[in-house]
């Protein structure tokens, strides 16, 4: 076991077919209903998109690498890093979905810690939002993170 590199890695089984879950991470109408406020454009191959959040006043620079039914990936900047960013996708059962995210990757420091205990929270709860809203048509983020806002 490495050390000295931090690395995310969540996951959670989704009650719908994978074309569906795919969908609705792709598709900018659907995220914006769990997880962002506003992106530029649907996550295809090749694509560079900026995402908004709901709760933050900052803009996020978003490069796609794949964008397929089994895996979505891209680059996004933390800590003036772009950090690698995989979702697979996999058929568990009938229409059932096991969604694997991972976050690549930072030192383990002062820096590197902070990051990984704030964004395994966040794609945990991108994941349970996920559910909520493809399952259940419910958008759990809606004023959870007002708080936060300056």
């Amino acid at each position: 076991m490495k050390t000295d590199v931090l690395e995310i890695n969540v996951a959670m089984q989704i009650s719908k077919p994978i074309n569906e879950v795919f969908e609705a991470i792709a598709n900018p109408e659907k995220m914006c209903n769990y997880f962002i406020s506003q992106s530029t454009g649907r996550m295809e191959e090749g694509k560079n998109l900026v995402w908004k959040f709901p709760e933050f006043d900052m803009e996020v620079p978003v490069k796609v690498v794949k964008a397929e039914q089994s895996l979505i990936s891209f680059y996004w900047e933390n800590s003036g890093k772009d950090l690698l960013v995989e979702i697979r996708l996999s058929t568990v059962g009938d229409n059932f979905t096991l969604v694997k995210i991972s976050e690549k990757s930072m030192e383990n420091n002062e820096a590197g810690l902070k990051w990984l205990s704030g964004n395994s929270f966040g794609w945990s709860n991108f994941l349970s939002c996920l559910k909520a809203y493809i399952e259940f048509g419910i958008n759990l983020r809606k004023g959870s993170f007002d708080f936060m806002k300056k």
